[in-house]
C-alpha cells in the first residue's frame, strides 16, 4: 500500500451503514484534527467540545460538526447528552508539577460524564509500554488514565501507540530537526532502545474502527507498524528519505534524560518542559507484544520508510493539516501570577500611523507577520531573543507560521500565538516564550479619510518585582523593533 496514493488520512471511504453518534475531545489537537475528517467523511455526526470554540473555525469541517463550549475537567453533561461514543484525547503532560494528577482527575470526570449519559463505549488513545516493567512517568500516566477511564460500567477500549509518523507530529517533529540539523550527534543510550513506530493514518484507521465496531470490544489494544526498529535506526532511515548523508551517532552514556530533553528543546520546536516527560519514556521499549488489534482490524500497515517519506513530502509543501503545538497549553506559557497585594500593573507601548491604504489591506498586512515574512526590522534582534527564549526552555522562533498570509484563533506564530482575531479590524497575539509576565502584541485598524489608522501596542503584565524590572531592561530594545514593525506593515500594505 502507497501512503501517497491519495491524500487523505484514512483510506476507507464508504460510507458505514449506521452512523454514530461521536464526542471527539482534542479536536484542535494533533490527532482529534484530523480523526474528524475521517469520521464526517464515513457520515458519522460528530461533536466536539471546546474551551474556546473559535479554535475550530479555520477548520474545513467545522460547520458540519455540532461544538459544544465546555472544560473537559468541569460539566459535561451537554457534552455527553445523545452520545454513543465518547473519544478521549486530551492530555496534561508538562503543564505544571501536578499534571499526572490533573490527568487522572480529567480521565474520571470524562468516565463519570459518560456513565449518566449513557454512552456506549468509551475509544482512549494511550501509550505502548509494558505495565510490568518500570515505566517512565508519562507512560505511567498514560496507562492510569486507561485504567481510570475504565473502572466503571462503560465499555473502555484503550488504543496503546508508540512513536507516531505523521507530518507535524511531535515526535515527527523531534525526528526531523534532530536528524536534519545536526550530522554528528553525540546521544544517550536510549538511542538503542527499541520501538515500534506507526504511521498517523494507521492511528486513525484504527479509531475509526474502534469507534465503528459493532461487537464487544473492551480492553487493550496495543497497535503499531510493520517495523520494529531502534531511534537510531529509525534516524537513518529518515536521513536515507530526506536524501541526507549518513548521520553519526556517537553514544555518550552519562548522557541523562534532563540534559538530553535541554538538547531537544535547544534544537527542535519541541520546548525542553513537553520534551523531558517524552526523554524520559525513551528508556521504555515500546513494542507490542499482545496482537489482538492485528488480528481484530487485519488491515495493512504503512512500513516505517513510506510513512516518513510521505510526512517529508507533506512538510515541504506546507500540506500538514495539524501540528502538535496546536493545541492551547501552559507547556507554552508562564503559569504563575502576581500575589493579589501587588495591584493589575500593565506597561504599554503604543505606536500609531495613518496608512495609506484601506483597512482591509492593512489588516491583510498585519496578518503576515512572522515567520519566513519576518518582524520588519531588528531581525537580529528578534533571532537573539528567540534564542535566549529557547536556552530558557520556551519555544523560540522554530515553531514559524501554518501559512505565509492567513491566521487564525490559537494558531502559533513563533513564539506567539493567536488570541483574537476580526477581519479588517483586530489582531491580538499573546506571548509563549519564557517572561516573567504576560504579554501581548496587538494591532487595530480603523478607517480615516486619508486611509487607514494603524494602532500598534504592546502589552506587557508584570509578575513581582522581577517582571517590572524586565520591562524597563527590555525597554530600549523596543525603541529599536517596534517602530519598524508598525512602518514595515505600512509598507507592506501600501506595496500590496
Amino acid at each position: 500500500m502507497n501512503p501517497d496514493d491519495n491524500n487523505d488520512e484514512t483510506s476507507d471511504r464508504d460510507v458505514v451503514a449506521t452512523p454514530v453518534r461521536v464526542l471527539v475531545t482534542g479536536g484542535s489537537g494533533y490527532v482529534g484534527g484530523r480523526l474528524v475528517p475521517a469520521l464526517l467523511e464515513r457520515g458519522h455526526r460528530v461533536r466536539c467540545v471546546a474551551r474556546n470554540p473559535r479554535k475550530l473555525d479555520p477548520a474545513t469541517w467545522s460547520e458540519q460538526i455540532e461544538v459544544v463550549q465546555a472544560d473537559i475537567a468541569d460539566d459535561l453533561r451537554e457534552a455527553m447528552a445523545g452520545i454513543e461514543v465518547a473519544v478521549f484525547l486530551v492530555h496534561s503532560i508538562g503543564e505544571g508539577n501536578d499534571w499526572v494528577a490533573r490527568e487522572r482527575a480529567i480521565a474520571e470526570n470524562f468516565r463519570r460524564a459518560a456513565e449518566a449519559a449513557g454512552v456506549r463505549r468509551i475509544v482512549y488513545l494511550g501509550g505502548l509500554g509494558d505495565d510490568h516493567s518500570e515505566l517512565s512517568v508519562h507512560l505511567r500516566s498514560r496507562h492510569e488514565v486507561g485504567v481510570v477511564l475504565a473502572a466503571g460500567p462503560v465499555e473502555t477500549v484503550e488504543l496503546r501507540a508508540a512513536v507516531v509518523i505523521g507530518a507535524g507530529s511531535a515526535s515527527f517533529e523531534m525526528l526531523r530537526y534532530l536528524t536534519e540539523v545536526l550530522p554528528v550527534m553525540v546521544t544517550p543510550k536510549w538511542v538503542d532502545t527499541r520501538c515500534q513506530p506507526i504511521s498517523i493514518r494507521d492511528v486513525l484507521r484504527y479509531l475509526v474502527s474502534v469507534i465503528e465496531a459493532p461487537g464487544a470490544l473492551a480492553g487493550v489494544l496495543e497497535i503499531g507498524g510493520p517495523d520494529v526498529v531502534s531511534y537510531a535506526k529509525m534516524m537513518a532511515i529518515y536521513a536515507q528519505e530526506a536524501g541526507l548523508k549518513k548521520r553519526r551517532l556517537i553514544p555518550v552514556p552519562v548522557l541523562t534524560p534532563r540534559l538530553s530533553s535541554l538538547w531537544v528543546g535547544l534544537v527542535t520546536p519541541v520546548p525542553a518542559q513537553l520534551a523531558r516527560p517524552l526523554v524520559d519514556s525513551l528508556v521504555n521499549s515500546v513494542v507490542v507484544t499482545n496482537h489482538r488489534a492485528e488480528k481484530l482490524f487485519p488491515f495493512e500497515r504503512f512500513p516505517l520508510a513510506a510513512s516518513i517519506h510521505h510526512a517529508i513530502g507533506r512538510t515541504a509543501v506546507g500540506d500538514v493539516p495539524t501540528k502538535f503545538d496546536d493545541a492551547s497549553s501552559p507547556v507554552w506559557q508562564s503559569a504563575a501570577t502576581d500575589p493579589s497585594w501587588t495591584g493589575g500593573t500593565e506597561f504599554t507601548d503604543v505606536r500609531t500611523m495613518v496608512v495609506a491604504a484601506d483597512p482591509h489591506h492593512t489588516w491583510q498586512a498585519v496578518c503576515r507577520v512572522g515567520g519566513e515574512q519576518g518582524w520588519h526590522r531588528g531581525e537580529f534582534l528578534w533571532k537573539l531573543r528567540g534564542l535566549a527564549d529557547q536556552l530558557a526552555g520556551g519555544p523560540g522562533l522554530r515553531r514559524g507560521r501554518r501559512h505565509p498570509d492567513r491566521l487564525s484563533v490559537g494558531e502559533p506564530v513563533d513564539f506567539w500565538r493567536v488570541e483574537d482575531l476580526e477581519t479588517d479590524r483586530l489582531l491580538v497575539l499573546v506571548a509563549e516564550m519564557r517572561l516573567p509576565g504576560k504579554a501581548w502584541l496587538q494591532w487595530t485598524v480603523e478607517p480615516v479619510s486619508a486611509g487607514t489608522l494603524l494602532v500598534q501596542t504592546a502589552r506587557f503584565r508584570p509578575r513581582g518585582l522581577f517582571g517590572r524590572a524586565y520591562w524597563y531592561l527590555v525597554a530600549p530594545f523596543h525603541g529599536l523593533v517596534f517602530p519598524g514593525l508598525i512602518k514595515g506593515i505600512a509598507r507592506s500594505a501600501v506595496e500590496e
